[in-house]
Formats: structure tokens, C-alpha cells, sequence
């Protein structure tokens, strides 16, 4: 992928004429070069020739909905440069002051700490985590519907791992980072339909959530769907692996999820606001739409501190309780963190069919993620009704465990899941 920018406009320029960018990118479909004068002429100015495509794909061949088009997907344009070289900061800024621009932004990797994994099996299998958020006697109201799907956008899954291939859904590699951004292992070019997890993040996210319970406790929803969407290459940092991958194609494969019915969305990821628009602003707001639910992990750097999606109004964000169930030291706390889960030592599923311990906001995030597709499960089978978010949200805000006088805390949001009281007000509810 060349450097690219994007465009969106007041109003989409050409209806039906211009191609999806993986089209163009992986597929060589023929793409205009041309968006508008104003546009094409700062181009011009600056040296530069461009590919005009979409940045997203509309959900149904026949055009963009409603929800797409509040989203303002049907006029974002990815203009790929034609010369492998700096976009200037002058180019964009020229562009920005165009009449008919709303918005403009160059590509951007996004990095992602991956946490260590210790591999083992041991005696200590990890059951205290589970317990903490009430798992075992939750499960006896249910363990999932099968109708119910939670992606994972990660680095992937292993997707022959006993605990997980029994409930994975065909998935989507969006990885496919620019050459040059750093010293990358494994495969990062080319996007593709395997979604398979190189460095395990994923994978023990994926495990936490649907584990089967073969050689580790059960995950929280055994019986859903995962919906394993790849949007995390693996880049060498000093002496430590970080998760990377454009910003706009992990938007991508937000909406590529939602698109492909997605009820939930996990993203242990998170990553700084920079300079223009919010990261994932546009998609979470789709998701918001299409009522889907997104939950984040909130960071690791123990600061107050912003990471993005976590740090956006629809977004649920995650910290991070140790063994004592008192939030962890590496937590990142504020406003944005509604709730906390457990997060050190966690025990799940790994690459090659292994198993191992992770410590991380990144793990906290699932079991918070499962519960909500537990909730959406418990009032189908039950109730035979679909829980909104809204209704989700309520659930988790009005029965998590408080870790003192405040009704929400500044590092625990409202406070530690308590994924059993959940299930009993909704039954309170519903009945």
C-alpha cells in the first residue's frame, strides 16, 4: 500500500464510479485520477498524482443505506499517491481550507504494546479470574447462542486451536502495512481471508471469550460465534514486540464486522489522538447506529490518559483489577474507563495449539466484551428479545461492585463486572 490520503467531501462527486481501494489496491480494478479541480490542482502543486478510491464498501450492492450514509461513507475518498514518497503537511493543510472538504487525513500506523505471553501449562489454571466476575454461577443461566457473534479485531486467531475452531466464523485479514514503517515480522502485505494470529495477542483475547473449557476454565460465552478480524501486524520495538496497523484499515475492518453481523466488537487496542479528526470516530458512530456494541481496552501506561476507540462516547472502556481485585498500577484511568475486569496473570488459549498467562488491560477488555454477549444471549433464549446497547450498558452500569463511596471512580469507571447481578436485573426487567 503507497501513502494515501483521505478525503470527505460535502457530497459524493461520482455516485457508482469510483472503486473500493482493496479493489484497486489488491485486485488492480481501474481507479480515476482525478477527485475534484480544487483538489487535483493542490496535488498538482505539490508534484503529486493520486488513485481516486472509496475508503469503505457499502454493505449491500444496491448503495450506501441510511446508517452509511449519516456516516458520511458514501463521500470518504482514499486518494493513493502514485509516488512512494512524504505526503507534505502543506498538502494537507491546503486541502483542508477546500470549500467542499469536511475533512482530511493522511494514513497513519497505529502501534499497540503486545503483551508478554508465558507459555505452560500449570497447576493453577486461572479459575480465580472467572470467579471474581461471578463466570461459574452466570453460566448456569446461560453460556451463549450461537445467534450471537462477537468480533475480534486483533492480530489475528489461531484458527485451528481445539479450544476456539469449533467457534470461529470465517474471517478477513486488513493488515497491510506501508514498507518502511518499521522492522515488521511475519506477514504484514496484502489483505486476504486469513486471518491467522502470528504472535498470539488475538488468539488469547479470542480464548478468554469462547474458550471451550478443554485444557483452561471456560470463556464467557462458549456457545457464541468469533468473528476473527485481523487488523494488527507484528512490528520489532527495541527489545519488545508491538501490535501495528493503519488507522483507516482498522476502520475498515470495523465496519467489515458490522457489515458481517457482528453484535459485539472487542478491540484490545488503543492508540493516541494526534492531530485531525478522533481515530475510529466515523465507524464507531456507525456502530452506534447499526446498535452494535464496541468494548476497548483503556491502556496500560498507569496514566490519565486518552486512547482511542476506548476514549469515544459508544465505546466501552476497560481497566485492568489484579488478584486483590484492586485496580492494577498500569491501569490508564479517567473520565472515558467505565469499568474494570480482571487483568493480571489471565490464562487462555495461545498460537500453536498452546496455552499461557498474559497480564494487560488488552485481557481485561474481553471478559467485559463476553459479558455483554452473554446478556444479549440469556434475553434471546429466555426472552426471546434482542437487548439493545443501551439496555446493555445499563445492565453492566447499574450492577457492577463499587470500590468505594463514589458511584463512578476515577480508575474503575462504575466499577468491577459483576457479570451474575447483571443477569439478575435483567431478569428483574424482563420478567
Amino acid at each position: 500500500m503507497k501513502p494515501h490520503i483521505l478525503v470527505t467531501l460535502t457530497k459524493d462527486v461520482a455516485p457508482g464510479q469510483i472503486p473500493y481501494w482493496e479493489d484497486v489496491a489488491q485486485h488492480k480494478a481501474k481507479a480515476p485520477t482525478q477527485l475534484t479541480p480544487a483538489v487535483d490542482q493542490v496535488a498538482k502543486k505539490y508534484g503529486h498524482s493520486f488513485q481516486v478510491t472509496r475508503e469503505y464498501r457499502s454493505a449491500k450492492p444496491n448503495g450506501w443505506d441510511q446508517h452509511e450514509q449519516e456516516s458520511k461513507f458514501d463521500r470518504t475518498y482514499r486518494l493513493i499517491l502514485q509516488q512512494n514518497t512524504e505526503i507534505p503537511a502543506a498538502l494537507i493543510q491546503d486541502i483542508t481550507v477546500i470549500p467542499n472538504v469536511e475533512a482530511v487525513n493522511s494514513g497513519k500506523v497505529a502501534t499497540a504494546e503486545l503483551p508478554v505471553i508465558a507459555k505452560g501449562l500449570s497447576f493453577d489454571t486461572d479459575m480465580r479470574s472467572r470467579q471474581a466476575i461471578y463466570l461459574p454461577e452466570a453460566h448456569d443461566y446461560s453460556q451463549g447462542d450461537s445467534k450471537i457473534t462477537v468480533a475480534v479485531l486483533d492480530t489475528g486467531i489461531d484458527l485451528d486451536h481445539p479450544e476456539l475452531k469449533e467457534v470461529l466464523l470465517p474471517g478477513y485479514d486488513f493488515v497491510d502495512i506501508l514498507d518502511g514503517s518499521g522492522k515488521f515480522l511475519g506477514d504484514y502485505l496484502d489483505y486476504d481471508e486469513d486471518p491467522e494470529d502470528e504472535v498470539g495477542h488475538g488468539t488469547h483475547v479470542a480464548g478468554i471469550i469462547a474458550g471451550q473449557g478443554l485444557k483452561m476454565p471456560l470463556g464467557v460465552v462458549p456457545k457464541c460465534k468469533i468473528l476473527p478480524v485481523r487488523v494488527l501486524g507484528a512490528m520489532k520495538r527495541g527489545s519488545k514486540k508491538v501490535g501495528a496497523g493503519l488507522v483507516d484499515n482498522i476502520n475498515s475492518g470495523i465496519k467489515w464486522a458490522i457489515d458481517h453481523g457482528a453484535n459485539v466488537i472487542n478491540m484490545s487496542l488503543g492508540i493516541e489522538h494526534t492531530d485531525g479528526g478522533l481515530p475510529h470516530e466515523e465507524v464507531v458512530n456507525y456502530a452506534r447506529r447499526k446498535g452494535v456494541s464496541i468494548v476497548a481496552a483503556s491502556g496500560n501506561d498507569g496514566q490519565e490518559h486518552l486512547y482511542y476507540p476506548g476514549a469515544l462516547p459508544h465505546v466501552i472502556a476497560v481497566g485492568a483489577l489484579d488478584e486483590s481485585g484492586e485496580i492494577t498500577s498500569f491501569s490508564t484511568y479517567g473520565k472515558q474507563v467505565d469499568f474494570a475486569a480482571p487483568g493480571t496473570d489471565i490464562y487462555s488459549t495461545y498460537i500453536g495449539n498452546d496455552y499461557g498467562f498474559s497480564t494487560g488491560t488488552s485481557h481485561a477488555s474481553p471478559f467485559v466484551a463476553g459479558a455483554i454477549a452473554l446478556l444479549k444471549s440469556y434475553a434471546r433464549q429466555k426472552y426471546k428479545t434482542n437487548l439493545s446497547d443501551r439496555q446493555v450498558k445499563y445492565l453492566l452500569k447499574h450492577t457492577a461492585d463499587k470500590l468505594d463511596k463514589r458511584f463512578k471512580h476515577p480508575k474503575a469507571g462504575f466499577g468491577k463486572l459483576n457479570l451474575l447481578d447483571a443477569l439478575r436485573l435483567l431478569d428483574y426487567k424482563l420478567a
